[in-house]
């Protein structure tokens, strides 16, 4: 690297008083060294040392990456393609050894160290520098397309359609329910293809698949050889109908023209047959299925072939029943089982590695040139008709065509298009209104992730959906609470701290893009008002709430009982967090002032007293503003970590323990960072914890749950039976994988890497420097960093979560709805936010 001329005795001096500040004050283009950047400005460096083997290191682009160690070392740091880059070798600085480099090209940058103690030691690690301004997501091949219907039903098709990695992997799983979104009911599990060229027979698999994409309509391209050089490309393409439990599929030979291998055509005569076959299935989709004399029972009494012979009906129940036919061609019935179907993904979750299936038969499809055939596998009472088959595989292609040529004339933001398509996926039908499936492919919808994915939809232009929602939840408010998990038509499960407070950002947003008349909608005819749900909220948690969640009188605080946060696993509680958690305090603080607000604008209005439209805007004790004030100031006081530099996660306390009395849970978890993004901390106090967030929570694309820190005071984890599953003392856990109990309850929020809450970090850090370009452009290139997930498994969409250690393997949902929201909103918000000047 060019090191900048300097004085040598006053770079010796900066070198060991604060190496990082004068790093920081450089960069790629100085000629001369410059005076350290001050001290409030986002320091554009960013540290390793080998007790960060774990992770992989994220780097903005043109941040300094400075490297300390106890002894003497030498790196050897190679490039994605094996390319060395540089060696470097340390020198003393501050006690300590380091050396540095300057990130300048995006990347992932394998790191070799040698360690030069009483005995020489190797690390092997890598590195990835982000550059926004690149479009990591378009890289790398799609590996399984997601298909969904407004309803809740999908379809999960691997690359290669008759490939499963998991249980949840099916061509149709539908949503029976007609309103709701409920369980989803796997009727066919895959498919299994064949092509027939003139006597040349060519598994429709992996090895013939030479194109793939995963976004709506899903298409494949396959190659066929067809003897003495000849070949010919096929493509499929599938698609769920909006609206209703629908797959349809085309079929159809490539013209020459459009071809994407070489070789000698094959003629427009020459003879094509295909040979499909549905493998089915009958269950919820958290079961399995398995052969069995019953089964086999089941699957021959209820099928019969179609009259017309292009097909089959399975009608198990008079509200279930699956119709497949096709419109050219003809069904043989032959019925066999597939037996012992791999399911890896559940067997490194501790549970039943592997499934069977059932086909009726066999489809023979001869597809001649110029000509598209078309496979049709319902649920509904009646078929799409031909002209809503054909809009319905070629509309979405239209759009993505306009899409994409919108985008080079205009340059607009290709990524933020992305997510928005991604996220359509999870808005689904609720009755009349909308709500939001959590992730696919086991999640229905919850109350606090709907909320907090109905942000993101804001940045999505779906205000319309986002009124519907809310309204939706609006009508759900009782006492005080909203409903955590909803299965159908049951809301009763109450236990959720966070989602009632969300729904006051989410109205005070959604108002604040459509107009304040939303406060006075009502959620349904003769129903409250939106804004009067608010003051329900907030008198319910004065009052104390049925499911326990109150405000202590003392300090103005929220106290939350276990598990009731989003940090929420139970049985055991791996996060019981019982007691004032910090993120709790920050939204029940919004709250209360977007309450005042509303108070004062009623108050100074005149012709609202007594109209229909008017809020109960009353508060049981004082003002809704003097609460505030309250909670503010204790939150400054009894949070605070002087030691640490960060705020505690929580104040530990039993029901009815004042805030005062509780014991501070020293953690450094990822919800210290909404304590910055709703504005309860500021100034050096919000830099430092994004600083401390940077430096023990980051990974690519994620933030993990817990720092690998030892943790004041212990966390013990006790199973079942009593036993201790963790150490109190460590509970940090790097690997979400095992027995659910014993193992990823343990892990899911004590180190696993969430992605929802990366965005936010990205965030905090603008609001901590708000008029420093470079925190800006850092928070950018951070959050591009998600984009290495974009295609990693469920293609063009973003997981639940990753390992929080290397190589942050994906684990959980592989398509999950606040991640992907979260993202958009963030991203969208950045560019619409660029930093002032103070």
């Amino acid at each position: 690297e060019h090191t900048p001329r300097a004085d040598w005795k006053e770079l010796e001096r900066s070198l060991d008083t604060d190496l990082e500040a004068w790093l920081s004050g450089l960069s790629e283009k100085d000629k001369e060294a410059s005076p350290p950047r001050s001290t409030s400005a986002w320091p554009r460096v960013t540290r390793w040392s080998s007790s960060d083997r774990p992770r992989m290191l994220v780097v903005p682009m043109g941040h300094w990456i400075v490297i300390r160690e106890h002894h003497p070392f030498r790196l050897t740091l190679k490039a994605d393609s094996g390319r060395s880059i540089t060696r470097l070798d340390s020198v003393p600085a501050g006690g300590d050894h380091v050396a540095t480099l300057l990130a300048t090209k995006p990347g992932k940058i394998s790191m070799h160290l040698d360690l030069f103690d009483r005995k020489t030691a190797c690390t092997e690690t890598t590195w990835l520098v982000c550059d926004h301004r690149q479009t990591a997501f378009s890289s790398g091949s799609d590996r399984m397309a997601l298909l969904t219907n407004g309803r809740g039903a999908m379809a999960r098709v691997h690359a290669d359609p008759g490939h499963i990695q998991s249980k949840y992997d099916c061509l149709l799983g539908a949503n029976l329910h007609p309103n709701l979104p409920v369980d989803r009911h796997v009727l066919i599990k895959r498919m299994r293809l064949w092509a027939n060229a003139d006597g040349f027979i060519t598994p429709l698999d992996q090895a013939a698949l030479i194109d793939f994409s995963a976004t709506a309509p899903a298409r494949w391209r396959f190659y066929l050889p067809a003897g003495a050089g000849r070949s010919l490309e096929l493509e499929m393409t599938l698609h769920l109908m909006e609206g209703c439990n629908t797959l349809i599929g085309r079929f159809q030979r490539v013209e020459k023209k459009q071809r994407l291998s070489e070789g000698e055509e094959f003629p427009a005569d020459g003879r094509l047959q295909l040979t499909l076959r549905l493998d089915l299935e009958d269950r919820n989709f958290h079961q399995q299925t398995q052969r069995s004399d019953g089964a086999d029972a089941h699957f021959h009494t209820h099928f019969q072939p179609l009259d017309s012979g292009d097909g089959f009906l399975f009608q198990p129940a008079s509200d279930r029943r699956l119709r497949v036919n096709v419109d050219r061609g003809h069904f043989h019935p032959e019925p066999e089982w597939s037996q012992g179907i791999a399911h890896p993904t559940e067997q490194t979750r501790g549970q039943e590695g592997s499934g069977d299936a059932w086909s009726p038969g066999w489809f023979a499809l001869p597809l001649s040139a110029g000509e598209a055939l078309h496979l049709t596998a319902t649920c509904e009472a009646h078929g799409p008709s031909e002209a809503a088959m054909h809009a319905a595989l070629n509309q979405p292609e239209k759009d993505r065509q306009g899409a994409e040529s919108s985008e080079s004339q205009s340059h607009c933001d290709a990524w933020g298009d992305h997510l928005t398509t991604a996220l359509r996926a999870y808005v689904v039908q609720r009755d009349a209104g909308k709500t939001v499936i959590a992730g696919y492919p086991w999640f229905l919808d919850w109350g606090r992730d709907s909320i907090i994915v109905a942000r993101g939809m804001l940045h999505a232009g779906m205000e319309e959906e986002v009124v519907a929602l809310l309204k939706i939840f609006g009508r759900f408010e009782s006492d005080g609470t909203l409903p955590n998990t909803i299965h159908g038509s049951d809301a009763s499960n109450r236990d959720t701290s966070d989602a009632p407070l969300w729904y006051g950002v989410l109205l005070e947003e959604t108002a604040a893009q459509v107009g304040d008349a939303l406060y006075h909608a009502p959620v349904s005819k003769g129903g409250p008002l939106l804004g009067e749900i608010l003051f329900r909220i907030a008198r319910g948690i004065f009052k104390g709430t049925p499911n326990g969640i109150r405000m202590d009188a003392t300090s103005g605080l929220v106290w939350s009982p276990s598990h009731f946060t989003w940090m929420d696993t139970n049985y055991p509680a791996g996060t019981p967090r019982e007691g004032y958690p910090i993120e709790i305090q920050a939204l029940w603080i919004r709250l209360l002032e977007q309450l005042h607000q509303l108070d004062s604008c009623q108050s100074g209005s005149s012709s609202s007293k007594g109209s229909e439209s008017a809020i109960d805007t009353r508060c049981p004790d004082g003002s809704w503003g003097q609460w505030a004030k309250k909670a503010r100031d204790h939150v400054e006081r009894l949070f605070w970590i002087e030691e640490k530099q960060w705020p505690a996660d929580l104040l530990i306390a039993p029901s009815g323990t004042p805030a005062g009395e509780a014991l501070r849970d020293q953690a450094l978890r990822s919800n210290a960072l909404w304590a910055v993004t709703l504005g309860c901390l500021k100034g050096e106090r919000a830099q430092a914890t994004v600083r401390a967030a940077q430096r023990h929570l980051v990974v690519p694309g994620a933030l993990r749950s817990l720092a690998p820190l030892p943790t004041i005071p212990p966390l013990p984890i006790h199973g079942h039976h009593g036993g201790l599953l963790n150490d109190p003392s460590n509970p940090y856990w790097g690997r979400y994988e095992g027995d659910e109990d014993q193992r990823r309850k343990p892990a899911y929020h004590n180190g696993t890497a969430w992605l929802w809450t990366f965005p936010s970090f990205c965030e905090a850090m603008v609001m901590a420097w708000p008029s420093d370009p470079a925190a800006h452009t850092a928070a950018l290139d951070y959050l591009s960093s998600m984009q290495a997930h974009w295609k990693e498994g469920c293609s063009g969409q973003l997981p639940e979560i990753l390992d929080g250690d290397a190589p942050h393997t994906q684990r959980g949902c592989d398509a999950q709805a606040w991640s992907v929201s979260e993202a958009l909103r963030v991203w969208r918000w950045l560019h619409a936010n660029p930093p002032h000047q103070p």
